[in-house]
């Protein structure tokens, strides 16, 4: 393997040296809290959406425009994120981002009205997508601080926190009001950020005047071939996204309608997948280090193409969630490496344009595999997933000479 297809970790234009400063650690563990917050938050709020449906009087198609909110929000403040963090820097925006993340999501269960929710859902949104950007730029800068390919690990954290965040939900779900559990959510949330919060504000986080490349006075201007690797990257993004999403949204429904499956072995189907997901990112590390970030893409993408033709052909219930688990698997680094290798080559920017491009993905997979499954049916629509793996593979292949400079 040349050494091109390895994550270049190291510091460009920085000093030689192996050893990552002492607070490093300390702020590692203060963006893996962030990390985990995030997944936390995000997942206390899904598991409250029906009964604040129920609380608005919302239709079925009403609540659906409501909930654009949330992407919507999220989309048009990345790469405004992107901009803020090359100004004031990554960790200052982080924190910022994550207090209003906490204050935010206590306004749904405050509204009663599907109007309403969607206007408060727009914050939320919008806090949400900055604090991606944002944390996702300041992690960019500690892996190549500290000349490892950790990027996996955080959004192992990230994982770790939805599934700790939907698992409380759904115990406190019959003994809270969704405004009694959404309002201690806001309390976790500024508690959290105000003990990790000042570890970021300590360390000084890159600004356009410490470029990666170490060289200028003010932010680089990317080259025609440095846009189009970026986009190359959020494309892959894009790919793994939209697996997420379909799964999340069909999963279940593909394994109760499709395969007659118990409604609670069917709930099952995406906590397996999320739960393998995680496991996945938390040997990404070592994975990355052994293979490089090539083939990790390549091997990802083909396992999980495999584990979903399984998963939505299969005619058993225990095959489908045995593909389930392997699609997890397969989908657990390519997010990571796209968005780590897009910061690399462009800072914040580059952080913002694959993760909105991935976000995308992640908005298109559900009602694509809606119509899909209308005009053929729900297993033909869900290898469409298995496509998209395959096709991020075969663009990670393509990328693996792709340039830095």
């Amino acid at each position: 393997m040349p050494q091109l297809n390895k994550l270049r970790t190291a510091l460009p234009g920085g000093p030689g040296g192996n050893t990552a400063p002492p607070s490093s650690t300390r702020l590692r563990t203060a963006l893996t809290v962030f990390f985990a917050l995030d997944g936390f938050l995000f997942a206390g709020w899904v598991v409250r959406i029906p009964a604040i449906k129920q609380q608005t009087g919302a239709s079925a198609s009403t609540l659906g425009l409501a909930l654009l909110g949330v992407s919507a929000g999220a989309v048009i403040t990345m790469m405004l994120t992107g901009r803020l963090c090359r100004r004031f820097g990554s960790h200052p925006v982080t924190v910022v981002c994550s207090v209003l993340l906490s204050l935010s999501i206590a306004l749904p269960a405050r509204t009663h009205s599907a109007l309403s929710l969607g206007l408060v859902l727009l914050a939320f949104g919008a806090a949400y997508g900055g604090t991606n950007v944002a944390m996702n730029s300041a992690a960019v800068d500690l892996v190549a601080d500290l000349r490892r390919p950790v990027m996996p690990s955080f959004h192992a954290a990230f994982s770790l926190g939805g599934m700790i965040g939907a698992g409380l939900g759904g115990l406190v779900a019959g003994s809270l009001t969704p405004s009694a559990h959404l309002l201690w959510l806001t309390g976790i949330g500024l508690l959290v950020t105000a003990c990790a919060g000042p570890v970021l504000l300590r360390h000084p986080s890159r600004t356009p005047l410490s470029t990666p490349a170490g060289g200028g006075e003010g932010p680089q201007r990317l080259s025609g071939r440095a846009r189009r690797v970026v986009a190359l990257f959020g494309v892959i993004a894009l790919c793994t996204a939209y697996g997420e999403g379909a799964l999340a949204d069909w999963g279940a429904l593909h394994l109760e309608q499709d395969l007659h499956a118990h409604p609670g072995v069917a709930a099952a189907g995406y906590s397996l997948f999320a739960l393998f997901m995680t496991v996945g990112r938390l040997t990404g590390t070592a994975l990355l280090e052994r293979l490089g970030q090539t083939r990790t893409l390549v091997a990802g993408g083909t396992t999980a193409a495999a584990g979903m033709l399984i998963g939505s052909l299969a005619p058993a219930t225990w095959l489908a969630l045995l593909g389930f688990a392997v699609t997890g698997l397969g989908l657990a680094n390519i997010f990571p490496v796209a968005v780590g290798r897009a910061g690399e080559l462009a800072g914040p920017g580059g952080v913002a344009a694959a993760s909105t491009l991935g976000y995308g993905g992640m908005l298109l997979g559900p009602p694509a595999i809606g119509f899909l499954a209308d005009w053929f049916s729900l297993p033909v629509a869900l290898t469409t997933v298995a496509l998209l793996a395959l096709a991020a593979a075969a663009l990670g292949y393509g990328a693996r000479k792709a340039a830095y400079t």
